[in-house]
């Protein structure tokens, strides 16, 4: 409506919508608290096992408990660290995937493969390990892809994901919550939520009465850490809503985010080449780049800033709520307002961006700094920031960008012969590419730096 903040009623709710980074910035970088809160939802109150994650909690000491043993003790860098072998795994593991999807006719690739499908089954594989120790639930697929069981975890948290923060008209009119489904939305997130900790919670349950017990006295993944909190003891249901917390916080953005880079690159081979060149330069073709090698690869991680400005995972953030009356930038926000951040507003926006729609990743790129993916100036909305702002920001970076160098170092990227460009446009209903993307992916490394077991 070409306007920087609007508001509309709804019931006896007003939302507010804000596409200018200067008023985003006065509800973001909320310095009493006021406008930090979350909102009460149907489907925020059920994923969440009743507020006892982080996300969606509303502001109280739980939160506040909640938040400090995120960053401190399961996000922290010293974590990250420790599991930098794990994530070193699921980059040799898409790797071989990729590989043994492609098939070839005389050294050429003949069968494109789904980026979409890999890119999520990377980032999937990847918070599964990371948080549980495992990559599958069951034995997979012989080709090192997703088996039943991954299938069907995955396609729950994606639907929890679709509805997690759609319009219900519950969530307004919360009179009617708990007497119908009004909207059918109750029903189907119920459903999702009981296939994931259906997988998820016995794993929780079993390694609890491991430390209980005695059978295990090592921490090797996240779900160690949180049950051997020693200043913030959790209880198992804490833990279960902490771990759904993870895994949907973990996924989306990583996966959306390397699909349209990919896609847009393929699109201007320009782009492809320097990347290309950087990655040549920096690491060379006699090994596989590493995390090590991000802080030098400041063209890759301009790509993946470009992709988190243009198609962010989602048109808004997760909503905020105001907890006492305020005025911001001139405008009065009463109390219990709900205040939405535009994500496309800000990252495509004309009055921030020259030519906001293209894609160029030179104008992220500074040679006196290195690249970072995250905006505290909100000129683009990747990680958020203030009191709301994601903890899992260094995971996030790494994870992407990893994928990211890794998919166009590993491979020669072109599409089937029957088509001349990608199709960039948008799905109807939310932000990913309304057509998945398929490529043909011809490794462009020595035979022996691909993994084969």
């Amino acid at each position: 409506m070409n306007t920087n903040i609007l508001c509309i009623r709804i019931g006896n709710t007003h939302v507010i919508a804000v596409s200018d980074p200067n008023i985003a910035l006065e509800f973001m970088k909320d310095t009493n608290g006021i406008f930090s809160s979350r909102p009460d939802s149907m489907s925020g109150y059920l994923t969440s096992g009743g507020y006892m994650d982080t996300v969606l909690a509303p502001m109280s000491d739980h939160w506040k408990k909640m938040r400090k043993m995120l960053s401190r003790e399961i996000l922290s860098r010293s974590k990250h660290t420790w599991l930098c072998k794990k994530r070193n795994e699921e980059y040799e593991n898409i790797l071989r995937y990729i590989k043994n999807q492609s098939k070839f006719s005389h050294g050429v690739t003949t069968s494109p493969v789904n980026v979409r499908i890999i890119a999520q089954q990377f980032t999937t594989n990847m918070v599964r390990k990371l948080i549980l120790g495992t990559r599958y639930f069951g034995n997979g697929s012989d080709n090192g892809g997703p088996g039943e069981e991954e299938i069907e975890h995955a396609d729950s948290l994606w639907t929890i994901l679709a509805y997690l923060n759609a319009f219900c008209v519950t969530d307004y009119f919360p009179w009617l919550r708990w007497k119908t489904d009004f909207d059918g939305h109750q029903k189907i997130i119920r459903n999702a939520i009981r296939v994931a900790r259906k997988y998820q919670d016995p794993i929780i349950d079993e390694r609890i009465q491991q430390w209980k017990h005695g059978v295990k006295t090592e921490q090797d993944d996240l779900l160690d850490v949180f049950i051997t909190l020693e200043n913030s003891r959790l209880t198992a249901d804490e833990i279960k809503a902490q771990i759904l917390d993870l895994m949907l916080a973990s996924f989306d953005n990583v996966s959306n985010n390397v699909e349209w880079a990919i896609a847009e690159m393929i699109n201007d081979p320009r782009i492809f080449d320097k990347a290309l060149q950087e990655l040549d330069f920096v690491v060379g073709k006699d090994r596989l780049v590493q995390e090590s090698d991000l802080p030098n690869l400041s063209y890759i991680k301009s790509c993946v800033k470009k992709a988190f400005r243009l198609h962010p995972v989602a048109p808004f953030n997760v909503p905020h709520v105001t907890t006492a009356d305020s005025t911001v930038a001139g405008y009065f926000i009463p109390k219990a307002s709900h205040v939405i951040v535009s994500c496309l507003g800000l990252g495509r926006n004309p009055e921030v961006w020259n030519n906001p729609l293209t894609f160029d990743p030179t104008r992220h790129m500074n040679s006196d700094k290195e690249v970072v993916l995250t905006d505290h100036n909100l000129h683009l909305f990747s990680f958020g920031t203030g009191r709301r702002g994601c903890p899992g920001m260094l995971l996030g970076s790494t994870m992407t960008t990893m994928l990211l160098a890794r998919l166009v170092q590993g491979f020669t990227w072109e599409l089937p012969t029957n088509e001349s460009h990608v199709d960039l446009k948008e799905n109807i209903n939310d932000l990913t590419k309304a057509e998945p993307l398929f490529a043909l992916a011809k490794p462009r490394l020595p035979h022996n730096l691909y993994p084969t077991s």
